[in-house]
Protein backbone atom coordinates (compact mmCIF):
# COMPACT_ATOMS: atom_id res chain seq x y z
CA UNK A 1 0.00 0.00 0.00
CA UNK A 2 1.26 3.43 -0.92
CA UNK A 3 2.72 4.82 2.30
CA UNK A 4 1.74 8.37 1.36
CA UNK A 5 -1.81 7.31 0.57
CA UNK A 6 -2.11 5.32 3.80
CA UNK A 7 -2.61 8.58 5.65
CA UNK A 8 -5.71 9.48 3.65
CA UNK A 9 -8.83 10.05 5.68
CA UNK A 10 -11.80 8.03 4.49
CA UNK A 11 -14.95 10.08 4.23
CA UNK A 12 -18.31 8.80 3.14
CA UNK A 13 -22.00 8.91 3.52
CA UNK A 14 -24.63 6.44 2.35
CA UNK A 15 -25.71 7.72 -1.04
CA UNK A 16 -28.88 7.27 -3.01
CA UNK A 17 -28.80 6.54 -6.71
CA UNK A 18 -31.24 6.13 -9.48
CA UNK A 19 -30.91 4.43 -12.85
CA UNK A 20 -32.52 4.90 -16.23
CA UNK A 21 -36.25 5.24 -16.75
CA UNK A 22 -36.62 2.66 -19.46
CA UNK A 23 -34.72 0.22 -21.64
CA UNK A 24 -33.36 1.89 -24.75
CA UNK A 25 -30.29 3.30 -26.42
CA UNK A 26 -27.50 4.98 -24.54
CA UNK A 27 -28.52 8.42 -23.34
CA UNK A 28 -26.67 11.31 -21.71
CA UNK A 29 -26.75 11.49 -17.93
CA UNK A 30 -27.95 15.07 -17.67
CA UNK A 31 -29.83 16.23 -14.57
CA UNK A 32 -33.53 16.75 -15.10
CA UNK A 33 -36.00 18.98 -13.34
CA UNK A 34 -37.44 15.91 -11.68
CA UNK A 35 -34.08 14.54 -10.59
CA UNK A 36 -34.57 14.82 -6.84
CA UNK A 37 -35.62 11.92 -4.66
CA UNK A 38 -38.79 13.80 -3.76
CA UNK A 39 -39.96 13.44 -7.35
CA UNK A 40 -39.52 9.65 -7.36
CA UNK A 41 -42.26 7.24 -6.41
CA UNK A 42 -42.29 3.68 -5.23
CA UNK A 43 -40.11 1.87 -2.72
CA UNK A 44 -36.33 2.21 -3.16
CA UNK A 45 -34.32 -0.49 -4.86
CA UNK A 46 -31.52 -1.47 -2.49
CA UNK A 47 -28.03 -2.00 -3.91
CA UNK A 48 -25.22 -3.11 -1.61
CA UNK A 49 -21.72 -1.61 -1.71
CA UNK A 50 -18.96 -3.53 0.08
CA UNK A 51 -15.50 -1.94 0.29
CA UNK A 52 -12.64 -1.91 2.81
CA UNK A 53 -13.50 1.52 4.19
CA UNK A 54 -11.91 1.15 7.63
CA UNK A 55 -8.32 0.25 6.81
CA UNK A 56 -5.30 1.53 4.92
CA UNK A 57 -6.95 0.20 1.77
CA UNK A 58 -9.49 3.02 2.07
CA UNK A 59 -6.90 5.31 0.47
CA UNK A 60 -7.77 3.71 -2.88
CA UNK A 61 -10.96 1.80 -2.12
CA UNK A 62 -12.49 5.10 -0.96
CA UNK A 63 -12.14 6.78 -4.38
CA UNK A 64 -13.52 3.65 -6.06
CA UNK A 65 -16.57 3.74 -3.79
CA UNK A 66 -16.85 7.48 -4.40
CA UNK A 67 -17.03 6.76 -8.11
CA UNK A 68 -19.98 4.45 -7.45
CA UNK A 69 -21.61 7.18 -5.34
CA UNK A 70 -21.21 9.68 -8.17
CA UNK A 71 -22.90 7.22 -10.51
CA UNK A 72 -25.62 7.02 -7.87
CA UNK A 73 -26.17 10.76 -7.90
CA UNK A 74 -26.18 10.99 -11.68
CA UNK A 75 -28.68 8.20 -12.08
CA UNK A 76 -30.84 9.76 -9.40
CA UNK A 77 -30.87 13.04 -11.32
CA UNK A 78 -32.04 11.17 -14.41
CA UNK A 79 -35.31 10.05 -12.90
CA UNK A 80 -34.92 6.58 -11.52
CA UNK A 81 -35.63 3.03 -12.57
CA UNK A 82 -39.28 3.13 -13.52
CA UNK A 83 -39.51 6.11 -11.19
CA UNK A 84 -38.03 4.24 -8.24
CA UNK A 85 -34.94 5.42 -6.37
CA UNK A 86 -32.05 3.10 -5.68
CA UNK A 87 -30.56 3.28 -2.22
CA UNK A 88 -26.90 2.40 -1.86
CA UNK A 89 -26.43 0.31 1.30
CA UNK A 90 -22.76 0.55 2.25
CA UNK A 91 -20.92 -1.98 4.39
CA UNK A 92 -17.29 -2.13 5.45
CA UNK A 93 -15.56 -5.33 4.32
CA UNK A 94 -12.30 -5.45 6.21
CA UNK A 95 -11.36 -9.10 5.57
CA UNK A 96 -12.40 -12.00 3.41
CA UNK A 97 -13.64 -13.89 6.47
CA UNK A 98 -16.38 -11.28 6.94
CA UNK A 99 -17.85 -11.77 3.46
CA UNK A 100 -20.45 -14.50 4.25
CA UNK A 101 -21.90 -12.56 7.21
CA UNK A 102 -21.95 -9.27 5.31
CA UNK A 103 -23.73 -10.82 2.33
CA UNK A 104 -26.24 -12.62 4.55
CA UNK A 105 -27.04 -9.34 6.33
CA UNK A 106 -27.52 -7.50 3.04
CA UNK A 107 -29.79 -10.25 1.74
CA UNK A 108 -31.95 -10.04 4.87
CA UNK A 109 -32.32 -6.30 4.29
CA UNK A 110 -33.65 -6.85 0.77
CA UNK A 111 -30.48 -6.22 -1.22
CA UNK A 112 -30.26 -8.31 -4.39
CA UNK A 113 -27.27 -6.71 -6.16
CA UNK A 114 -23.91 -5.92 -4.53
CA UNK A 115 -21.12 -3.74 -5.91
CA UNK A 116 -17.55 -4.21 -4.62
CA UNK A 117 -14.82 -4.47 -3.53
CA UNK A 118 -11.52 -2.96 -4.85
CA UNK A 119 -9.12 -5.67 -3.60
CA UNK A 120 -8.81 -8.91 -5.57
CA UNK A 121 -8.45 -10.92 -2.36
CA UNK A 122 -11.62 -9.40 -0.89
CA UNK A 123 -13.49 -9.50 -4.19
CA UNK A 124 -12.90 -13.22 -4.71
CA UNK A 125 -14.34 -13.94 -1.26
CA UNK A 126 -17.15 -11.39 -1.58
CA UNK A 127 -18.28 -12.66 -4.97
CA UNK A 128 -18.35 -16.27 -3.75
CA UNK A 129 -20.35 -15.28 -0.66
CA UNK A 130 -22.76 -13.18 -2.74
CA UNK A 131 -23.26 -16.05 -5.15
CA UNK A 132 -23.94 -18.45 -2.26
CA UNK A 133 -26.53 -15.98 -0.94
CA UNK A 134 -28.22 -15.75 -4.35
CA UNK A 135 -27.08 -12.15 -4.96
CA UNK A 136 -25.66 -10.59 -8.12
CA UNK A 137 -22.08 -9.47 -7.55
CA UNK A 138 -20.85 -6.54 -9.68
CA UNK A 139 -17.10 -5.93 -9.53
CA UNK A 140 -15.91 -2.35 -9.77
CA UNK A 141 -12.13 -2.63 -9.69
CA UNK A 142 -10.34 -5.89 -8.83
CA UNK A 143 -8.51 -7.56 -11.73
CA UNK A 144 -7.56 -11.11 -10.58
CA UNK A 145 -8.54 -13.68 -13.21
CA UNK A 146 -10.06 -16.01 -10.65
CA UNK A 147 -12.92 -13.61 -9.97
CA UNK A 148 -14.58 -14.47 -13.28
CA UNK A 149 -12.85 -17.82 -13.70
CA UNK A 150 -15.15 -19.98 -11.54
CA UNK A 151 -18.25 -20.20 -13.71
CA UNK A 152 -20.47 -18.27 -11.25
CA UNK A 153 -23.52 -17.04 -13.22
CA UNK A 154 -24.31 -14.12 -10.89
CA UNK A 155 -20.78 -12.63 -10.91
CA UNK A 156 -19.84 -9.84 -13.34
CA UNK A 157 -16.80 -7.63 -13.85
CA UNK A 158 -16.96 -4.45 -15.93
CA UNK A 159 -13.22 -3.70 -15.76
CA UNK A 160 -10.26 -5.53 -17.20
CA UNK A 161 -8.63 -8.73 -15.94
CA UNK A 162 -5.05 -9.54 -15.07
CA UNK A 163 -4.79 -11.71 -18.17
CA UNK A 164 -5.59 -8.75 -20.38
CA UNK A 165 -2.91 -6.65 -18.69
CA UNK A 166 -0.35 -9.38 -19.31
CA UNK A 167 -1.48 -10.02 -22.87
CA UNK A 168 -1.34 -6.32 -23.70
CA UNK A 169 2.25 -6.17 -22.48
CA UNK A 170 3.31 -8.82 -24.98
CA UNK A 171 1.25 -7.34 -27.82
CA UNK A 172 2.75 -3.91 -27.18
CA UNK A 173 6.24 -5.40 -27.20
CA UNK A 174 5.63 -7.07 -30.55
CA UNK A 175 3.87 -4.21 -32.28
CA UNK A 176 5.59 -1.12 -30.88
CA UNK A 177 8.87 -2.01 -29.19
CA UNK A 178 10.34 -4.49 -31.66
CA UNK A 179 10.58 -2.04 -34.58
CA UNK A 180 11.97 0.70 -32.30
CA UNK A 181 14.71 -1.70 -31.20
CA UNK A 182 15.56 -2.74 -34.76
CA UNK A 183 13.98 -6.16 -34.32
CA UNK A 184 11.13 -8.14 -35.77
CA UNK A 185 8.71 -9.86 -33.44
CA UNK A 186 10.52 -13.15 -34.10
CA UNK A 187 13.92 -11.72 -33.15
CA UNK A 188 12.81 -9.67 -30.12
CA UNK A 189 14.23 -11.40 -27.04
CA UNK A 190 11.79 -11.19 -24.11
CA UNK A 191 12.31 -12.19 -20.48
CA UNK A 192 9.36 -12.52 -18.09
CA UNK A 193 10.08 -11.90 -14.41
CA UNK A 194 7.30 -12.97 -12.07
CA UNK A 195 6.51 -12.86 -8.35
CA UNK A 196 5.49 -16.26 -7.00
CA UNK A 197 1.83 -15.68 -6.17
CA UNK A 198 -1.46 -16.41 -7.92
CA UNK A 199 -2.14 -12.96 -9.29
CA UNK A 200 1.34 -12.28 -10.68
CA UNK A 201 1.52 -15.77 -12.19
CA UNK A 202 -1.83 -15.32 -13.96
CA UNK A 203 -0.60 -12.07 -15.51
CA UNK A 204 2.77 -13.57 -16.48
CA UNK A 205 1.13 -16.69 -17.95
CA UNK A 206 -1.08 -14.49 -20.15
CA UNK A 207 1.97 -12.53 -21.26
CA UNK A 208 3.75 -15.78 -22.15
CA UNK A 209 0.77 -17.14 -24.11
CA UNK A 210 0.40 -13.92 -26.07
CA UNK A 211 4.13 -13.68 -26.66
CA UNK A 212 4.04 -17.15 -28.21
CA UNK A 213 1.08 -16.16 -30.36
CA UNK A 214 2.90 -13.01 -31.52
CA UNK A 215 5.99 -15.04 -32.35
CA UNK A 216 8.20 -13.36 -29.75
CA UNK A 217 11.34 -15.12 -28.56
CA UNK A 218 10.80 -15.70 -24.82
CA UNK A 219 14.35 -16.39 -23.69
CA UNK A 220 13.69 -16.71 -19.93
CA UNK A 221 10.93 -16.89 -17.34
CA UNK A 222 12.40 -15.99 -13.96
CA UNK A 223 10.35 -16.39 -10.76
CA UNK A 224 11.21 -14.79 -7.44
CA UNK A 225 10.02 -15.20 -3.88
CA UNK A 226 7.97 -12.24 -2.67
CA UNK A 227 9.07 -12.67 0.94
CA UNK A 228 12.79 -13.11 0.19
CA UNK A 229 13.58 -11.95 -3.34
CA UNK A 230 17.16 -12.68 -4.31
CA UNK A 231 17.70 -9.81 -6.70
CA UNK A 232 21.34 -10.63 -7.35
CA UNK A 233 20.30 -14.05 -8.64
CA UNK A 234 17.50 -12.54 -10.74
CA UNK A 235 19.89 -10.02 -12.27
CA UNK A 236 22.46 -12.71 -12.99
CA UNK A 237 19.82 -14.79 -14.78
CA UNK A 238 18.71 -11.77 -16.81
CA UNK A 239 22.27 -10.92 -17.83
CA UNK A 240 22.74 -14.49 -18.99
CA UNK A 241 19.48 -14.40 -20.99
CA UNK A 242 20.33 -11.06 -22.69
CA UNK A 243 16.72 -9.89 -23.24
CA UNK A 244 15.78 -6.87 -25.32
CA UNK A 245 12.61 -6.38 -23.28
CA UNK A 246 11.57 -7.39 -19.77
CA UNK A 247 7.94 -7.98 -18.79
CA UNK A 248 7.67 -7.70 -15.00
CA UNK A 249 4.74 -9.15 -13.03
CA UNK A 250 5.22 -7.75 -9.55
CA UNK A 251 3.61 -5.95 -6.63
CA UNK A 252 4.47 -2.38 -5.60
CA UNK A 253 7.40 -2.74 -3.15
CA UNK A 254 9.11 -5.49 -5.12
CA UNK A 255 8.53 -3.61 -8.38
CA UNK A 256 10.43 -0.67 -6.94
CA UNK A 257 13.14 -2.96 -5.55
CA UNK A 258 13.48 -4.75 -8.89
CA UNK A 259 14.17 -1.51 -10.73
CA UNK A 260 16.63 -0.37 -8.05
CA UNK A 261 18.46 -3.69 -8.31
CA UNK A 262 18.44 -3.47 -12.08
CA UNK A 263 20.08 -0.02 -12.05
CA UNK A 264 22.58 -1.04 -9.36
CA UNK A 265 23.62 -4.14 -11.31
CA UNK A 266 24.20 -2.22 -14.50
CA UNK A 267 21.72 -4.37 -16.45
CA UNK A 268 20.75 -2.57 -19.66
CA UNK A 269 17.70 -3.51 -21.74
CA UNK A 270 15.67 -1.94 -24.49
CA UNK A 271 12.47 -1.67 -22.47
CA UNK A 272 10.83 -2.61 -19.17
CA UNK A 273 7.06 -3.16 -19.03
CA UNK A 274 5.28 -3.46 -15.70
CA UNK A 275 2.29 -5.69 -16.40
CA UNK A 276 0.45 -5.76 -13.06
CA UNK A 277 -0.32 -2.06 -12.41
CA UNK A 278 2.40 -1.90 -9.71
CA UNK A 279 4.47 0.45 -11.87
CA UNK A 280 1.50 2.86 -11.97
CA UNK A 281 1.74 3.57 -8.25
CA UNK A 282 2.90 7.05 -7.19
CA UNK A 283 5.53 5.49 -4.93
CA UNK A 284 7.13 3.86 -7.98
CA UNK A 285 7.76 7.26 -9.54
CA UNK A 286 8.43 9.02 -6.24
CA UNK A 287 10.95 6.51 -4.90
CA UNK A 288 12.76 5.99 -8.19
CA UNK A 289 12.79 9.58 -9.43
CA UNK A 290 14.50 9.79 -12.80
CA UNK A 291 15.09 6.01 -12.82
CA UNK A 292 11.35 5.55 -13.45
CA UNK A 293 11.49 7.55 -16.68
CA UNK A 294 11.02 5.40 -19.76
CA UNK A 295 9.30 2.51 -17.96
CA UNK A 296 5.96 1.32 -19.33
CA UNK A 297 2.93 0.22 -17.32
CA UNK A 298 0.02 -1.96 -18.42
CA UNK A 299 -3.03 -0.53 -16.69
CA UNK A 300 -6.67 0.48 -16.70
CA UNK A 301 -7.41 4.01 -17.99
CA UNK A 302 -7.16 6.87 -15.56
CA UNK A 303 -8.22 10.45 -16.18
CA UNK A 304 -6.71 12.36 -19.07
CA UNK A 305 -6.94 10.01 -22.05
CA UNK A 306 -8.00 11.25 -25.49
CA UNK A 307 -11.66 12.28 -25.55
CA UNK A 308 -12.18 10.84 -29.02
CA UNK A 309 -11.89 7.37 -27.47
CA UNK A 310 -15.46 7.98 -26.25
CA UNK A 311 -18.82 8.17 -27.97
CA UNK A 312 -20.55 11.58 -27.67
CA UNK A 313 -22.79 10.29 -24.87
CA UNK A 314 -19.89 8.70 -22.98
CA UNK A 315 -17.82 11.86 -23.49
CA UNK A 316 -20.56 14.03 -21.97
CA UNK A 317 -20.88 11.59 -19.09
CA UNK A 318 -17.11 11.52 -18.52
CA UNK A 319 -16.95 15.32 -18.44
CA UNK A 320 -19.70 15.38 -15.85
CA UNK A 321 -17.92 12.71 -13.80
CA UNK A 322 -14.62 14.62 -13.97
CA UNK A 323 -16.26 17.71 -12.50
CA UNK A 324 -17.97 15.72 -9.74
CA UNK A 325 -14.80 13.80 -8.85
CA UNK A 326 -12.77 17.01 -8.75
CA UNK A 327 -15.18 18.35 -6.15
CA UNK A 328 -15.22 15.11 -4.12
CA UNK A 329 -11.52 14.23 -4.35
CA UNK A 330 -10.30 16.53 -1.58
CA UNK A 331 -11.90 14.22 0.97
CA UNK A 332 -9.25 11.67 0.01
CA UNK A 333 -6.25 14.01 -0.11
CA UNK A 334 -3.95 14.36 2.93
CA UNK A 335 -1.88 17.30 3.96
CA UNK A 336 1.59 17.05 2.48
CA UNK A 337 3.60 14.67 4.71
CA UNK A 338 6.89 15.74 6.23
CA UNK A 339 8.84 13.40 3.96
CA UNK A 340 7.43 15.16 0.89
CA UNK A 341 8.20 18.62 2.23
CA UNK A 342 11.77 17.52 2.98
CA UNK A 343 12.31 16.02 -0.48
CA UNK A 344 14.60 18.65 -2.04
CA UNK A 345 15.13 16.88 -5.35
CA UNK A 346 11.50 16.01 -6.10
CA UNK A 347 9.39 18.13 -3.73
CA UNK A 348 5.64 17.86 -3.39
CA UNK A 349 4.49 21.42 -2.93
CA UNK A 350 1.39 23.11 -1.56
CA UNK A 351 -0.64 22.71 1.61
CA UNK A 352 -2.25 19.55 0.29
CA UNK A 353 -1.52 17.03 -2.41
CA UNK A 354 -3.98 16.59 -5.24
CA UNK A 355 -5.49 13.18 -5.93
CA UNK A 356 -2.97 10.80 -7.46
CA UNK A 357 -3.34 9.15 -10.85
CA UNK A 358 -4.00 5.93 -8.98
CA UNK A 359 -6.89 7.52 -7.07
CA UNK A 360 -8.26 9.02 -10.30
CA UNK A 361 -8.09 5.54 -11.84
CA UNK A 362 -10.02 3.92 -8.99
CA UNK A 363 -12.68 6.64 -9.03
CA UNK A 364 -13.17 6.25 -12.79
CA UNK A 365 -13.32 2.46 -12.47
CA UNK A 366 -15.98 2.68 -9.76
CA UNK A 367 -17.97 5.25 -11.68
CA UNK A 368 -17.88 3.32 -14.96
CA UNK A 369 -18.97 0.10 -13.26
CA UNK A 370 -21.77 1.90 -11.41
CA UNK A 371 -22.91 3.78 -14.49
CA UNK A 372 -23.12 0.54 -16.48
CA UNK A 373 -25.18 -1.13 -13.75
CA UNK A 374 -27.52 1.74 -12.97
CA UNK A 375 -28.01 3.16 -16.45
CA UNK A 376 -27.77 0.07 -18.67
CA UNK A 377 -28.65 -3.06 -16.69
CA UNK A 378 -31.24 -2.28 -14.05
CA UNK A 379 -33.69 -0.56 -16.41
CA UNK A 380 -34.13 -3.92 -18.12
CA UNK A 381 -34.61 -5.85 -14.90
CA UNK A 382 -36.30 -3.74 -12.22
CA UNK A 383 -40.00 -4.19 -11.43
CA UNK A 384 -42.18 -1.19 -10.60
CA UNK A 385 -42.37 -2.43 -7.02
CA UNK A 386 -40.80 -5.17 -4.92
CA UNK A 387 -37.26 -6.50 -4.84
CA UNK A 388 -35.03 -7.12 -7.81
CA UNK A 389 -34.86 -10.64 -9.22
CA UNK A 390 -31.13 -11.55 -9.38
CA UNK A 391 -31.77 -13.85 -12.32
CA UNK A 392 -33.43 -11.05 -14.26
CA UNK A 393 -30.55 -8.68 -13.48
CA UNK A 394 -28.02 -11.27 -14.67
CA UNK A 395 -30.02 -11.88 -17.86
CA UNK A 396 -30.20 -8.14 -18.58
CA UNK A 397 -26.43 -7.86 -18.11
CA UNK A 398 -25.75 -10.78 -20.45
CA UNK A 399 -28.01 -9.23 -23.12
CA UNK A 400 -25.91 -6.05 -23.38
CA UNK A 401 -23.78 -5.51 -26.46
CA UNK A 402 -22.23 -2.03 -26.35
CA UNK A 403 -19.29 -1.09 -28.61
CA UNK A 404 -15.93 0.27 -27.45
CA UNK A 405 -16.20 3.86 -26.31
CA UNK A 406 -19.68 3.45 -24.84
CA UNK A 407 -18.64 3.62 -21.17
CA UNK A 408 -17.03 6.70 -19.58
CA UNK A 409 -13.64 4.95 -19.35
CA UNK A 410 -13.65 4.05 -23.05
CA UNK A 411 -14.80 0.46 -22.64
CA UNK A 412 -17.62 -1.33 -24.37
CA UNK A 413 -19.77 -3.92 -22.66
CA UNK A 414 -20.30 -7.53 -23.58
CA UNK A 415 -20.06 -10.19 -20.91
CA UNK A 416 -18.40 -13.50 -21.64
CA UNK A 417 -20.59 -16.58 -21.63
CA UNK A 418 -17.63 -18.94 -21.76
CA UNK A 419 -17.59 -20.90 -18.45
CA UNK A 420 -13.85 -20.25 -18.15
CA UNK A 421 -14.38 -16.47 -18.08
CA UNK A 422 -18.09 -16.24 -17.28
CA UNK A 423 -19.16 -12.69 -16.49
CA UNK A 424 -15.94 -11.00 -17.64
CA UNK A 425 -16.43 -7.92 -19.80
CA UNK A 426 -14.84 -8.82 -23.12
CA UNK A 427 -14.66 -5.16 -24.11
CA UNK A 428 -13.01 -3.83 -20.96
CA UNK A 429 -10.65 -0.89 -21.34
CA UNK A 430 -6.88 -1.28 -20.83
CA UNK A 431 -3.93 0.87 -21.84
CA UNK A 432 -0.15 1.16 -21.83
CA UNK A 433 1.32 4.32 -20.40
CA UNK A 434 4.87 5.47 -19.84
CA UNK A 435 6.67 7.56 -17.22
CA UNK A 436 8.10 10.40 -19.33
CA UNK A 437 9.37 12.79 -16.65
CA UNK A 438 9.59 12.66 -12.87
CA UNK A 439 6.03 11.87 -11.72
CA UNK A 440 4.65 12.62 -15.20
CA UNK A 441 3.25 10.06 -17.61
CA UNK A 442 1.50 9.82 -20.98
CA UNK A 443 -0.80 7.22 -22.50
CA UNK A 444 1.05 5.72 -25.46
CA UNK A 445 -1.06 2.73 -26.55
CA UNK A 446 -3.51 1.88 -28.02
CA UNK A 447 -3.60 4.84 -30.42
CA UNK A 448 -7.22 5.68 -29.56
CA UNK A 449 -6.12 6.54 -25.99
CA UNK A 450 -2.68 7.99 -26.72
CA UNK A 451 -1.82 11.41 -25.32
CA UNK A 452 1.88 11.23 -26.11
CA UNK A 453 4.52 9.43 -28.17
CA UNK A 454 6.79 6.64 -26.98
CA UNK A 455 10.18 7.92 -25.77
CA UNK A 456 13.41 6.46 -24.37
CA UNK A 457 13.52 3.18 -26.27
CA UNK A 458 16.05 1.80 -25.53
CA UNK A 459 16.04 2.71 -21.85
CA UNK A 460 18.70 5.33 -21.08
CA UNK A 461 19.94 3.27 -18.11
Amino acid sequence: MNRRLAALAFAGTIAVVVAALAVGPLRPTVPTASGSLDSLSGPPILVGAVFPTDSNAAALAGPELEGVRIAVRFANADGGVAGRPIQLVERNLASRDQAPAVMAELARQGVRVVVGAYSSDLSIAASAAASDAGLVYWEAGAVADRLTGRGLPLVFRVGTSGSTLGANSATFAAQELAPRLGRTAATLRVAIVVAQDEYARSVADAAARTAAGQGLDVVATIPYNLAVPRWSDVMASLKAARPDTIILASHIPDGIAFRQAMVASGLRVGALIGSTMAECDPDFAGDLGSDAIGIFASDRPTAGFRPDALSPVAHATYDRFAAAWSAAAQAYVPSAPAEAAADEEYPLTGPALGPTAEQDEEALAGFSAGWALFQQVLPGAAPRDGALDPGAVAAAARALDLPQGSLPNGAGLRFSQDPATLGQNERAAAVIWQWQAVRQYAFVWPPSYATGSIIDVPLPR
